[in-house]
């Protein structure tokens, strides 16, 4: 995925979730859309650079979209729904081998109990495949944790792929790392543990855990490699 042109900035604040303060190179200020729901622990910090891309939306409050921010442990992206396209991108390019040689890919599939996969692959002769795609920025000395904060939406979308494993389906929970300080993915047992419980039950049912670390910059975000996904606490 590419970047059309993104804006260097300095952050002030996050603050109501959905925004933040920064300072532009020539001194003036803005108020940014965040596009991040979670707590973006480490992700904050006031006076990081950080990047932005603008929309030419007319209906827009806030036209700019803060994007990238260079944490202490490595450059992060925060747009976490970001990670969807990125991950379709190296699906559909071959990059993700275990993935690979489906026959049709769609998105937002509707399963579950009212829910919309992220991402449904689909083969006349292997059958589908549903993943919920999942972007991991919370970085501690290199292990990468999920969820930053307490997510019954998250435990929903993993008991809806244990269902669909134990049907016979085969089904993916796929952690996009979207931070390039972590080396490995693990559930955050301290901070939601019902999450880690969920995770280790749905992957002994047959759901398959991956994840994969991005390249960030801002020119663009593209996967880069797999990385290992450890479930003890």
């Amino acid at each position: 995925m590419n970047f059309t042109e993104l804006i260097p900035a300095t952050l002030l604040r996050r603050y109501k979730r959905f925004l933040a303060d920064v300072e532009l190179a020539d001194g003036s200020r803005l108020t940014v859309h965040c596009p991040n729901t979670g707590a973006m622990t480490g992700c904050a910090e006031p006076g990081s650079p950080v990047w932005l891309s603008v929309s030419d939306s007319k209906t827009r409050k806030y036209p700019h979209t803060w994007e990238l921010v260079d944490t202490t442990e490595g450059m992060a992206c925060i747009h976490s729904a970001r990670a969807n396209r990125v991950v379709e991108e190296a699906i559909v390019g071959g990059r993700v081998e275990t993935l690979a040689g489906y026959d049709s890919l769609r998105r937002e599939v509707k399963y579950g109990e009212g829910s919309r996969a992220d991402l449904q692959l689909d083969d006349p002769e292997r059958g589908r495949c549903t993943l919920e795609v999942k972007s991991v920025t919370l970085c501690r000395g290199g292990d990468g944790v999920f969820p930053d904060a307490v997510s019954d939406r998250a435990r929903k979308h993993l008991r809806e792929l244990q269902q669909l494993a134990e049907a016979g389906e085969r089904a993916v929970i796929f952690f996009c790392v979207f931070h390039a300080g972590i080396q490995r993915v693990k559930p955050a047992w301290d901070i939601d543990p019902a999450y880690g419980e969920a995770l280790v039950a749905a992957t002994a049912a047959g759901v398959e855990a991956m994840a994969w670390v991005a390249d960030i910059s801002p020119v663009g975000i593209q996967l880069a490699r797999e990385l290992p996904v450890e479930l003890q606490t």
